[in-house]
């Protein structure tokens, strides 16, 4: 019994070692990416080419995957719409392949009128609904609104920019998140890892007691 339970600690202890040492390898990773957008904030030209070519190649592989799939179910209803749909994408993902700068100035024109759109109708809700979220709404709509107005005032020149900020900032973010989660996953499994060393040791010392023979008196 004493040498299956300590077979069953350190089989525990090999997997807390390697749940940590996962949780390691994602604050590693999320240390990789908060660089990543600290770097694309200092030279978001960069960021901005960069993140318009991951898209355009994003747009061209599922193009291309989704035609395999459209012709895989050949013979049924959704064979022509895939193909559509799978040409569609890999005509935008060549375009936006080769010339990135154009796809950039007309993703950025689109964001700034979700930013504008989306911001009068908050606005536009906040004084109509007046619920209990009314300022937090208001200031949401009027941040896009100014927003809005300010990519649009710069524009097609912010398009050399707007897309790489806001693709660093989403790096940064995913980044710290996955920091957060791996340091705090460690953590958790360090202090589980100690409750079980401690809980087993106890049982170990009960189990050594319980089979000690009664002296006789």
């Amino acid at each position: 019994m004493a040498r299956d339970g300590k077979g069953r600690a350190g089989k525990r202890t090999d997997e807390t070692a390697k749940l940590s040492r996962d949780f390691g390898w994602l604050a590693a990773l999320g240390v990789i990416l908060v660089l990543a957008g600290l770097v694309g904030l200092i030279y978001t030209g960069v960021a901005t080419l960069t993140s318009m070519i991951l898209f355009g190649w994003l747009l061209l592989i599922g193009g291309v995957v989704g035609l395999l799939h459209a012709i895989q179910a050949r013979g049924t209803n959704f064979f022509w719409l895939g193909v559509v749909v799978a040409a569609l994408n890999i005509a935008a993902g060549v375009v936006v392949i080769s010339r990135p700068e154009a796809a950039a100035a007309a993703l950025t024109m689109f964001a700034a009128l979700l930013f504008l759109t989306g911001g009068v109708f908050r606005l536009a809700g906040s004084l109509v609904v007046r619920g209990p979220q009314f300022g937090w709404t208001l200031v949401q709509g009027a941040f896009g609104l100014l927003l809005g107005i300010l990519v649009l005032a710069s524009w097609p020149s912010s398009s050399k920019y707007v897309i790489g900020c806001f693709f660093s900032l989403a790096l940064l973010f995913d980044g710290l998140g996955l920091i957060a989660t791996g340091y705090g996953g460690r953590r958790i499994v360090g202090m589980v890892s100690d409750r079980l060393a401690t809980e087993g040791g106890g049982g170990s010392d009960t189990d050594e007691g319980a089979t000690e023979p009664v002296q006789p008196e």
